[in-house]
């Protein structure tokens, strides 16, 4: 890690008055979640997300769906926060970060004290019939689903449950991205970690911020899109560079 980069990171968020951080897929891998893009390990490797994980996939089958969701969900409900998550709650504990805007559904970040959290891709704590618009409580349907294999059905009419997680095809909760863009109008420091930065509209958040004069600090150990608009990139492990940032600013 360099070291200067890191200190320079740390001054920054030490000075702002009103840090964001924006977390991908890769905040998450460290607590043993896969990514969706990583070679040889992402979860994109094996089928086409269009076909499983689209709002018309769904429709069409929504079984395969859950076929494809069950390891994920398996994962994230016996995953743990890691050094990563816990970092962006200290700093948010010490009034150093406003919020948080992330794309997972893993619930890691509010596990590990974060508060203020938006989910732009949706939750697994709450479904929604897709015949009558019944809505239910996630966690049980979950649970339920874990031991039995069966994608879920509506106690009133009996039409399949689907988790209010965003799929390809599907508009991203609206005043959770209106939220998620002020944040980002108003930031003057963003911290962009654990994400490619290829996934619209949430990869617009960093534009956002930069045009409104924020600073970009990218924490993510490959390259992203948005590195050319990036004041500072640390291509460092998410678990390692985070905490050292904390370090750095609340001694």
């Amino acid at each position: 890690m360099t070291e200067d980069k890191i200190a320079h990171a740390a001054e920054l968020i030490r000075n702002g008055t009103r840090v964001v951080a924006l977390t991908g897929a890769g905040i998450s891998t460290p607590s043993g979640i896969p990514d969706f893009r990583s070679p040889g390990s992402g979860m994109w490797e094996r089928v086409d997300p269009f076909q499983v994980a689209s709002i018309d996939g769904f429709m069409r089958d929504p079984q395969a769906f859950y076929d494809w969701l069950k390891p994920l969900v398996h994962l994230a409900a016996n995953a743990k926060p890691n050094a990563a998550h816990f970092a962006l709650a200290e700093l948010e504990a010490r009034g150093k970060l406003q919020t948080v805007i992330t794309q997972n559904i893993d619930q890691l970040h509010q596990r590990a004290g974060s508060r203020r959290v938006l989910l732009v891709h949706g939750t697994l704590d709450s479904a929604t019939c897709i015949v009558c618009g019944n809505e239910a409580a996630g966690a049980p349907l979950i649970e339920k689903f874990l031991t039995d294999g069966i994608a879920p059905r509506c106690v009133v009419c009996g039409g399949v449950l689907k988790p209010d997680v965003v799929l390809f095809g599907e508009l991203l909760p609206f005043e959770i991205m209106e939220k998620a863009k002020h944040a980002s109008q108003n930031c003057d420091v963003m911290i962009c970690a654990g994400s490619s930065l290829e996934v619209a509209p949430a990869c617009d958040l960093p534009l956002i911020a930069k045009r409104c004069g924020a600073k970009i600090i990218i924490v993510n150990k490959t390259a992203t899109a948005m590195d050319r608009h990036a004041t500072i990139i640390l291509n460092e492990d998410v678990a390692v560079a985070l905490p050292r940032l904390v370090e750095l600013v609340t001694p």
